[in-house]
């Protein structure tokens, strides 16, 4: 099918042959997709500015900018082009997604959730060239979406469901696909909500999960009982569109480790993981570190590695080196390792980004910082990387983890 794109065209006044500026994007995206932008109808060599922008949940505006030189065909092509100054260096096309900033607070502390519109998540970004003199010379946007035509969600409640959490199920098309299980960090509450909705715009049907944080739930990472996360799965695995062989979690942070402990603990429910900044053993609860963190069958989990002899799918676990909060990277190593030593037949591999920090997950392309302020903690943490080398990890584990799911 040919790409529809949206042209926006603004003749240059005042020439006897006037050059069209053109800012050449898809109109609508899912928000993971690259955009492929492109800026033709320049004069060879002209230098311009770049602008993208688009408003958060609280309505502020959040921004980047970069310069660049028209090659010799009078275009600017930002998935080949290097600015020479700006948000961003280097050749990226999406360099003016990841390296938006918000006008207000510390970058480093930000983190970009999509404005709602009718109940749903959006990003409406909005493009403008500049030429030297900060004259407009064209503008155009894309609508980045989260959810697809047909996809349904619903909110779960403790009183009528016995969890919290948010299930996002695409258009029905007659067949059963993988189900994925998604578990938040030590942030608490739902905040896998965009990814859960990604995932079941690409035909996965998704359950996000809080299990601590929010109303009627424990108010810190303390004694949660792994049969509230089986309750969830299934609860999932009873959807008419999920096939409950292909079950599988994904968690992030303490999330990932929760999800190593489902696979490895209920493998007829769970049938593999994918780990986002994992770690190979249970962790103390949070923030007092003085609890125990989970439960199974009343009984707390001991602070040890985490077995993996009964895993029953496959893992991907994703890792940066210079990880922040924990050694997820060495963490991510052991568990590929352990389950060879276990002998399990299925794939299993873990992705180390060098450079890259607690952050590297999920989906790619959100400008976030690389500091977080803990709010079960009253502190904020250091979450390690910088946002290139942090963006670049997501951008190229988000498709092996897709990848994943379509060959289970």
């Amino acid at each position: 099918m040919r790409r529809v794109l949206l042209v926006l065209v603004l003749l240059v006044a005042g020439c006897s042959s006037p050059a069209d500026v053109r800012v050449e994007v898809e109109p609508t995206a899912l928000a993971d997709a690259a955009a492929h932008v492109k800026v033709s109808g320049l004069g060879s060599g002209d230098a311009v500015e770049i602008v993208a922008e688009t408003a958060d949940s609280a309505g502020k505006v959040w921004k980047a900018a970069a310069t660049y030189k028209a090659d010799g065909h009078g275009v600017v092509d930002l998935d080949r082009a290097a600015p020479t100054g700006g948000s961003y260096a280097g050749v990226d096309g999406m360099g003016l997604f990841w390296g938006m900033n918000s006008p207000d607070g510390d970058p480093e502390q930000q983190y970009y959730l999509p404005e709602v519109s009718d109940g749903l998540p959006r990003s409406v970004v909005r493009f403008s060239v500049r030429d030297e003199d900060g004259k407009t010379l064209a503008t155009a946007t894309q609508t980045r979406r989260f959810l697809n035509d047909g996809e349904t969600n619903r909110t779960l409640t403790l009183a009528h469901d016995k969890v919290v959490g948010r299930v996002f199920l695409p258009k029905p098309d007659g067949q059963r696909h993988p189900g994925v299980l998604l578990l938040g960090g030590s942030e608490g509450g739902m905040s896998l909500t965009l990814t859960a909705a990604l995932l079941a715009a690409y035909g996965f049907p998704s359950l996000t999960v809080a299990y601590f944080g929010e109303p009627g739930l424990p108010k810190t990472l303390k004694q949660i009982p792994l049969e509230y996360f089986e309750t969830a799965a299934k609860l999932l695995a009873a959807q008419p569109s999920v096939d409950p062989r292909r079950m599988i979690a994904l968690g992030v942070s303490r999330g990932a480790e929760a999800s190593l402990l489902m696979a490895q603990d209920f493998p007829a429910l769970i049938h593999g993981a994918v780990l986002y900044a994992p770690t190979s053993k249970v962790a103390p609860g949070f923030p007092d570190y003085l609890s125990k963190s989970w439960t199974l069958h009343g009984t707390p989990l001991a602070e040890d590695l985490i077995p993996v002899d009964r895993v029953s799918g496959p893992v991907l676990a994703v890792a940066g080196t210079a990880d922040g909060v924990w050694q997820s990277a060495p963490a991510a190593q052991l568990i590929t390792t352990e389950l060879d030593a276990a002998h399990n037949r299925h794939p299993h591999k873990a992705l180390i980004y060098p450079g890259a920090g607690h952050n590297v997950g999920t989906y790619p392309y959100v400008p976030q910082g690389t500091q977080f302020y803990e709010s079960a903690a009253q502190h904020t943490a250091y979450l390690g990387g910088s946002r290139p080398v942090n963006a670049a990890a997501q951008a190229d584990a988000w498709p092996q983890v897709l990848a994943l799911l379509r060959a289970l």
